[in-house]
């Protein structure tokens, strides 16, 4: 199994985010950037502008999280701008499938994310309208969090799932990911990984990148 390490740069300097990003060319795969609008969750982050900005100063794939209201309005314009993966929260629409087939007709793979205290049974059987599944392994809304073993209950029943329907999905975790519990993660089914202190707290990002990487990967 191939995984996917996506920093986030909620933990980054914002007045340096090209440079910020740049630490970690070469060695994530992805660059994860946490959308948040002050009313779906109580914090304001990044948008769309800084989103353009970022894809014209990198060349790794932007995953846009999107925790916010209406995303039938506004995650298509994140596809259409260029951002690779666009996941929106399952909270925040009352139909998914809508939203997830705009964004893959903006050109962009479509996320479906499940927030803490939102149960996974009901959305199993949208998983094939999707690209991957992101499942919050703390609430949404702040850095910084304590990683909540618990929830990864989600992260196994979705993986049977996926498996039984031989789906081609990611399954996608954020919150708290670090040496300590990226293995945790990778075991109960995981396959990419939002890391976000885990790395930007370290001097040498792409040395925190390749080292969550290694903890990933099962023991021989």
């Amino acid at each position: 199994m191939s995984y996917i390490i996506a920093p986030s740069i909620l933990s980054a300097d914002f007045a340096h985010l090209a440079d910020e990003v740049a630490t970690i060319e070469g060695a994530a795969d992805w660059a994860h950037v946490d959308v948040m609008d002050n009313h779906f969750v109580p914090n304001l982050t990044f948008g769309l502008p800084v989103v353009k900005s970022l894809l014209a100063a990198t060349t790794l794939p932007l995953d846009c999280h999107l925790m916010i209201e209406n995303p039938d309005r506004w995650a298509p314009g994140y596809a259409e701008a260029g951002a690779y993966n666009v996941t929106f929260h399952a909270e925040a629409t009352a139909n998914p499938t809508a939203v997830a087939r705009d964004i893959r007709a903006a050109g962009a793979l479509a996320g479906l994310a499940i927030d803490r205290d939102t149960p996974m049974e009901p959305y199993l059987e949208l998983l094939p309208e999707f690209d991957t599944l992101l499942i919050m392994t703390i609430k949404a809304g702040f850095g910084g969090q304590s990683f909540i073993p618990e929830l990864l209950d989600k992260v196994r029943l979705a993986r049977k799932h996926v498996n039984a329907g031989h789906l081609n999905i990611r399954i996608e975790v954020d919150g708290g990911i670090s040496a300590d519990t990226i293995g945790l993660a990778a075991e109960a089914g995981a396959d990419a990984f939002v890391a976000g202190t885990a790395v930007y707290n370290e001097a040498d990002r792409a040395a925190a990148v390749t080292r969550l990487r290694a903890l990933a990967a099962p023991s021989p």
